[in-house]
């Protein structure tokens, strides 16, 4: 069982000096900013130290599952009937998926827990635009000083990074250039992701690369190139997510409607067609618009043998028996309340994601009743193996490329969101 490295009780302090400590550190860094969030310690200075055969087991159950996705995406492209019948993706959204091959991955990021009596449980993957990343790398290499005789998984993220970055790019572009010019495109309103955007630009700049950064909205295409303001830019970082480029759609029917609801036609169809012509590679591809999607974990079960036996296996042992809102009994919900964890399809951590156990039977009557029902999952709920020194650790497993190369992890009480804070994992040989 993994187990934190105390040097300080927090609250202390003792504490509070290291934390201040860190916090300057962290400054140096020029990439993390915020080293409280609300006025809370955003950081954990006490590191998990996991065993050698810990993280293996980690790593396998989740390479395990990104195959599990990738037969998926196989299934539904020779049967895009699923596209309508059990996704229910709107006209954009199978635009984005019919326009990808099938292709959905490049770097990805699995939940996974350790399950209290043994056993593991990945509870949602990140295909889309997965994050956390400049928190995993560098509260890593801070700590990494004072845990001597210990490894750092997360060595291997960058190097993994840029190697499939290469790869992808050679592969798909019509004309590979030495040091090709990078456009990342994100939510530029949003600064939740900015540090994880600073990483990659260093990143690629200490490669030769020119970086250029900007929105959807900044994208336009030419006869020659896709250009990101003015500049043409030959491989596309897309940190924007899927649902969000297509029609934007209520899940509850109390929700208000959202003031711009419309696709982002003229954008979507520039990234489009530079990629179908050769012009840009789009890494994520727009096929994680399926995979991203939370039915998929419910089409594992709905679907389970469709798959290959190994596949099946891995989704029996991994992933909790999930299924659609929309073929449940809410009578059996609402009796079976603590059971269950009800998430929406394209939903975050937190509004769109309400454990039954973690809250009032008032509080899940109406989540219940008010949820449209085509975009929702229920999902068994476990109990995580918690921590010696308390809390639920939420080891977000890095795929690249299929193949896993770090941690993102985060500690909790319970639900795991955007202020649940961090922590560095490192490997000993001495548990």
């Amino acid at each position: 069982m993994p187990h934190l490295l105390t040097r300080f009780a927090r609250g202390t302090v003792a504490y509070q000096e290291a934390y201040q400590q860190f916090a300057e550190e962290l400054y140096r860094t020029n990439i993390l900013s915020d080293p409280w969030l609300y006025g809370e310690e955003r950081f954990l200075l006490e590191p998990i130290l996991l065993s050698d055969s810990e993280l293996q087991a980690l790593y396998a159950a989740a390479e395990a599952i990104g195959q599990a996705y990738h037969e998926l995406a196989q299934l539904v492209w020779q049967q895009p009937t699923y596209l309508d019948t059990f996704f229910h993706l709107t006209p954009y959204q199978k635009l984005m998926w019919l326009t990808s091959g099938g292709s959905w991955h490049f770097i990805a990021r699995l939940d996974v827990f350790q399950e209290k009596g043994g056993g593991i449980k990945i509870c949602e993957m990140n295909s889309d635009t997965p994050s956390g990343e400049a928190e995993a790398v560098l509260l890593n290499k801070l700590l990494h000083p004072f845990a001597p005789g210990t490894l750092d998984p997360n060595t291997q993220l960058e190097p993994a990074f840029m190697t499939a970055l290469q790869v992808a790019y050679q592969a798909e572009a019509n004309r590979p250039k030495a040091t090709p010019t990078v456009g990342i495109i994100y939510p530029t309103d949003l600064p939740e992701d900015l540090s994880m955007i600073l990483l990659y630009k260093s990143w690629f700049e200490k490669q030769g690369f020119k970086v250029v950064l900007g929105s959807p909205f900044n994208l336009h295409k030419t006869a020659e190139a896709l250009c990101l303001f003015s500049q043409p830019v030959d491989i596309v970082i897309r940190h924007y997510k899927t649902d969000w480029w297509g029609e934007r759609q209520p899940i509850w029917h109390d929700e208000e409607e959202y003031l711009d609801p419309y696709p982002m036609h003229r954008e979507l169809l520039a990234i489009l067609e530079a990629e179908e012509a050769g012009q840009a590679v789009v890494l994520n591809p727009f096929g994680a618009v399926l995979t991203q999607n939370k039915l998929s974990m419910a089409f594992f079960w709905a679907h389970l043998s469709a798959f290959s036996p190994d596949t099946q296996a891995a989704i029996k042992a991994y992933i909790p028996p999930t299924y659609r809102l929309a073929d449940m009994s809410i009578d059996t919900l609402l009796c079976e309340q603590e059971k269950w964890v009800l998430k929406s399809d394209y939903g975050c951590e937190g509004q769109e994601v309400i454990i039954g156990k973690f809250v009032t039977p008032e509080m899940w009557k109406l989540s219940l009743e008010q949820a449209i029902k085509e975009h929702w999952i229920v999902q068994h709920f476990f109990e995580a193996q918690p921590l010696a020194a308390g809390g639920i650790a939420n080891f977000g497993v890095y795929l690249i490329g299929g193949k896993a190369c770090g941690l993102y992890t985060r500690v909790s009480g319970g639900a795991t969101d955007y202020t649940t804070p961090c922590a560095a994992v490192f490997i000993t040989s001495s548990l």
